[in-house]
């Protein structure tokens, strides 16, 4: 790769060129899901949700050594909307509904 990595945030600066290995698996699951062209960009939107996700975790973290433990009630009512929200209608398999393309 030819340019340096710092010199961009996450989700900023110009295309380079890498090579990955993925399961076979993973691989026709994004093809399928956006065709061979929309490829790197479905795995680029990927790497930038995991790396908020990997950020996100550090920061609750960072929050629970502070204040300590996140209440169970708390922790709880965010499970049941994240079940909520994944059981969803409209995110169902037989809805013909599918996650946002990568642009």
């Amino acid at each position: 790769m030819s340019l340096p990595e710092r010199a961009f945030p996450p989700g900023e600066g110009p295309a380079a060129k890498v090579s990955v290995s993925l399961r076979a698996g993973n691989i026709r699951a994004v093809k399928e899901r956006v065709g061979t062209r929309g490829f790197s960009a479905y795995v680029d939107a990927a790497v930038e949700r995991q790396i908020e996700r990997d950020l996100l975790e550090e920061a609750l973290q960072a929050n629970e050594q502070e204040n300590g433990p996140i209440p169970q009630r708390f922790r709880d009512e965010a499970e049941d909307l994240f079940r909520s929200v994944k059981s969803a209608p409209e995110l169902q398999e037989d809805s013909g509904w599918h996650a946002h393309e990568a642009s």
